[in-house]
Formats: structure tokens, C-alpha cells, sequence
């Protein structure tokens, strides 16, 4: 048997709450992608070894994965194509996630996502990676509270399908990751409580009202809101609103342009924009890539509302069956 998981790439717009006076910290919204994905194909085999790009990080989360339930064995972890890693994306988690799902079905343990997450040490702040891989989809989480060992997926609704999302690469930086990214949260302030409530308030009374009615105006504008507090709140620690000069440039142009829902991802570099129809965003990506080019470089892609696919084939069957998780 093997297992082949392809787990969705996600854009994290930002953080609602980083005071914590109610108990609960972070909090964040988000939004799962096409086009950009990991996938990997998993068999068992002695010992543990892995291909492809991000190999390393794959073997290592099998290895954890054996290790913390004392499996024995092993698995080879080919990995057809990657999410690129510390650009913004989520490629740890859906790595993580991807393995640990595959291994589970391969040696039949019966865990939920959310306690492979735990043990793989992922979705320790933000819960969007998992409601991506789980459902699709734009997300909202619920934070880290005392209990929490995953923030839990508060809030998960569909991404219009005639909305685009321009995504803007920069090769020449990476985000924030690993002991450097710790380190910038325990030196960050908490908020000013205002700032979390008035987050709160836009995304609750502005941002999910709108997506559901399929308002574009209001919706993007609301995510430019969260964005830019967000961004200012972090720039202490990237070296301005966003990590990327390059990407900052071509968000303000963007803005200047009159575009709306524009930001960076988690920890960037990537930057993205939305647009209300596929016309538009084609012809703006089309502008810019006449304005930049390396190490710029930009894609248009939709939202994507359904989550990891697992597709497991017996060789006894010859047969192959799509699998959403959980089972």
C-alpha cells in the first residue's frame, strides 16, 4: 500500500488579539490556496528515508512521529513537489501534517488531525494551517488559551470562486522561521487592547459579514484594515510593515492603483491582492511583471475550498480511492 497526500498552501492574514487580557492570545483568519500545493507519496520500507524537495524536513517529522508513538519500521517518503519553504506559505505545517497523515493511515492508527498536529509540534500559535488541510476554505481561529494545545478553527466559510488572489514573490528574503522567529515573539509588547478589539470588530462586523455576502469592496477592504495594524505591529521585528522592500514597492503601487485587500503573509515575503474577477487580476499581474522582474515574480490563483486530498493504493486491489481527512 501507499498513501499520496496533497496538502494546500495558505495564505495567514494576520492576528487578532496579541494582549491577551481575556485569556487567549493570537487568533488569526486565513485563507486556503490552489495552485500551490505539497505532495508526497508514503510506503513502508526499513529504513526511514525520504526524496525530493524538503526531504529532510519530511524525514525528520517521520522520525518524530516514530519516535513520540514508538512505531517500528519505517517509511519512504518520496515528495513529488513542495511548497516553498519560509516565504509565508505554510509549508512546515502542510509538510507535517501531510507525513504524519500518510504514516497514520499506513500503520492504521486511529488519531485525529488535530493530535498529530500536537505531537508534530505544529499549530502552536495559529490554527489555519490545520483548518486548511482539514476543510478549505477561509478560516478563523480561536487562539492559544490555557487548554490549548492546537488553536481551535472557530469560524470556516467558503471563498467565492470568481474571486482571484495575485501572489508576489520575492526569492532574494525569507521570513522570520525556527529560533529567530521565537525569539521576535517574546520580545514583542502586548497590544493596546483597543487595537485588539478594533481587529475583532472588523473582522467579525466587516470582513465575514462581507465574505459571506459576496460584497468584494468590503471584504478587501476590511483585510487591508487587519493588515496594516498587523503589519505595523510586527515591523519592529521584519524591519518594516512588510519583510520585503520589493514586495513593499509593489504593494504600494498596488494601493496607489486603487487595489484593495493587499498584505503580506505571515511572516512574508510574499505579498498578495485580491481582485474581484480573473480579468482583472490578469491584467495587473501582467503590468507588473512589465515592472519587475528577478527576483520578483507573480502568480494569479483562486481560493480553494476543500482541503488536503489522501489517495491510498492497494497493490492487492489495484485500485485507487480518494480519501478526505479525517476518515
Amino acid at each position: 500500500m501507499s498513501i499520496t497526500v496533497t496538502a494546500p498552501a495558505r495564505l495567514h492574514m494576520g492576528f487578532l488579539d496579541m494582549n491577551g487580557e481575556l485569556g487567549r492570545r493570537f487568533g488569526g483568519l486565513g485563507l486556503t490556496l490552489s495552485g500551490i500545493c505539497t505532495r508526497l507519496a508514503v510506503s513502508k520500507s526499513t529504513p526511514i528515508s525520504a526524496s525530493g524537495p524538503s526531504n529532510q524536513r519530511a524525514s525528520i517529522y517521520a522520525q518524530t512521529l516514530f519516535q513520540v508513538l514508538g512505531l517500528t519500521g519505517g517509511v519512504h517518503i518520496e515528495v513529488l513537489e513542495a511548497i516553498p519553504e519560509h516565504v509565508g506559505l505554510g509549508s512546515g505545517t502542510q509538510l507535517a501534517l501531510a507525513v504524519s497523515s500518510a504514516i497514520a493511515r499506513l500503520y492504521e492508527l486511529d488519531m485525529e488531525l488535530r493530535v498529530l498536529a500536537g505531537l508534530m509540534q505544529r499549530g502552536i500559535r495559529s490554527g489555519v494551517g490545520l483548518g486548511a488541510f482539514e476543510q478549505g476554505g477561509f478560516i478563523v481561529d480561536g487562539g492559544q488559551g490555557d487548554r490549548t494545545t492546537v488553536p481551535p478553527v472557530i469560524c470556516r466559510t467558503p471563498f467565492p470562486e470568481g474571486w482571484r488572489i495575485m501572489l508576489i514573490f520575492d526569492r532574494a528574503y525569507q521570513g522570520l522561521n525556527g529560533a529567530l522567529e521565537v525569539a521576535a515573539f517574546k520580545r514583542l509588547e502586548p497590544i493596546e487592547s483597543t487595537l485588539a478589539m478594533h481587529l475583532c470588530r472588523v473582522l467579525l462586523m466587516q470582513v465575514l459579514p462581507a465574505l459571506i455576502e459576496e460584497d468584494f469592496n468590503r471584504f478587501s477592504g476590511g483585510i487591508t484594515v487587519i493588515q496594516d495594524i498587523v503589519g505595523d505591529y510586527f515591523s519592529g521585528s521584519q524591519g518594516g510593515r512588510y519583510s520585503s522592500p520589493k514586495v513593499a514597492e509593489v504593494l504600494g503601487w498596488l494601493k496607489a492603483e486603487g487595489v484593495q485587500g493587499i498584505g503580506q503573509s505571515s511572516w512574508g515575503p510574499t505579498g498578495f491582492a485580491l481582485f474581484e474577477n480573473a480579468e482583472r487580476a490578469e491584467h495587473v499581474v501582467i503590468e507588473a511583471r512589465s515592472r519587475w522582474g528577478e527576483p520578483l515574480s507573480f502568480m494569479v490563483c483562486t481560493g480553494r475550498n476543500k482541503g488536503a486530498e489522501i489517495l491510498i493504493k492497494s497493490a492487492e486491489l489495484s485500485s485507487h480511492s480518494l480519501n478526505a481527512y479525517p476518515a
